[in-house]
């Protein structure tokens, strides 16, 4: 694995977000209702910035946070956008209704770190991933949860589009739930990259999911028997004989389309229906541990900071930089395209 060094974290020449988190970001997402974004970060902190777009420039304004005790891994919003679960190494997910100006409650708790947080409208429920080997699935009006589902091992990654839920586990198992029917798997698939699961995003039409690893592949997988002709996998993030950890997978929410992130550093965008990459964005001094796309498609937001990839020993916090993103898509990045030419498919 080559080293960054004092490498250039904006390449793309992206909009910088202002006041970013004191340490490493670990999730990152936009309200569905309005350009609220919300980062959650290894310093134990929350934090919402409002995104104001002014033709071609965009700005951000920091609104609010709030702190765990420990660091906070993942987070998700209600889909009316008012409010932001979020969950982490203290083992509670916090509710913070963010634009009332309310205060946070506890609403979960795992005997573990909580890696994966989702609300699901469709059930009026949040469901919580750990690593104490459970999902559990809460009403947030009530101190238990409503089902406790066992899982083979571990939950890293988790992604929702009802009735589609996708869990990736520290074994290589993809566990996916029909959520009609959530107490009961409806298949489990062995990751068909040879390599940990690292991130998990459901097709938008639900019929089927990607999935990254830390050997800088994609795998796209079909759900239907009859379509398993359809699967592939391709190669991404990686640079002559240097690998590279995909650490986050987003479909755009209009064209579907979608973008991978990894640890060397890279954004890009592809096209899984034609099989190609369709914008490559040049390298970060520092690798990206997440990203996501705004309600409408119009502004990707990234991290780029230390991934804890080469542990806590290679982490320096008083002189590593953090720093979150946006970038503008164009449209030859986000639309799909009609020829089909393949991409490294292996």
């Amino acid at each position: 694995m080559s080293s960054f060094g004092g490498a250039n974290t904006n390449p793309n020449k992206s909009f910088e977000v202002t006041q970013p988190p004191s340490d490493s970001v670990s999730s990152i997402s936009f309200s569905s209702k309005a350009n609220f974004l919300v980062a959650t970060s290894w310093d134990n902190q929350v934090r919402c910035w409002e995104i104001s777009k002014n033709g071609t420039a965009l700005n951000s304004t920091p609104k609010a946070s709030i702190s765990h005790d420990q660091p906070v891994l993942c987070h998700a919003w209600k889909d009316d956008g008012t409010t932001v679960f979020s969950g982490g190494c203290d083992k509670q997910v916090k509710m913070w209704p963010l634009l009332s100006g309310g205060q946070p409650v506890t609403v979960a708790m795992h005997d573990a770190p909580i890696k994966e947080v989702a609300w699901i409208p469709e059930m009026s429920l949040l469901a919580t991933g750990s690593w104490d080997k459970t999902i559990k699935y809460w009403d947030t009006r009530q101190s238990n949860p409503v089902h406790t589902q066992q899982l083979p091992d571990r939950c890293y990654t988790m992604s929702v589009r009802h009735p589609l839920m996708v869990v990736g586990t520290a074994d290589r198992n993809l566990i996916v739930f029909n959520l009609q029917n959530p107490q009961t798997e409806y298949k489990r698939i062995v990751s068909p990259l040879k390599y940990q699961t690292r991130c998990v995003a459901a097709f938008p039409d639900q019929q089927g999911f990607l999935v990254g690893s830390i050997e800088g592949r994609v795998g796209v997988h079909h759900l239907d028997d009859a379509q398993q002709n359809k699967n592939f996998t391709f190669k991404c993030h990686r640079e002559s004989t240097d690998i590279y950890s995909v650490n986050s997978l987003s479909f755009h929410p209009v064209h579907h389309t979608f973008a991978t992130a990894g640890s060397d550093g890279a954004f890009n965008f592809w096209d899984k229906d034609s099989k190609q990459r369709l914008k490559a964005m040049q390298r970060c001094g520092q690798p990206i541990p997440c990203g996501a796309f705004n309600n409408d498609g119009s502004i990707y937001a990234y991290a780029v900071c230390y991934d804890w990839s080469k542990g806590a020993e290679n982490h320096n916090p008083s002189t590593a930089k953090n720093c979150i993103y946006l970038h503008l898509p164009q449209e030859d990045e986000r639309k799909k395209r009609n020829q089909n030419s393949f991409f490294g498919v292996s």
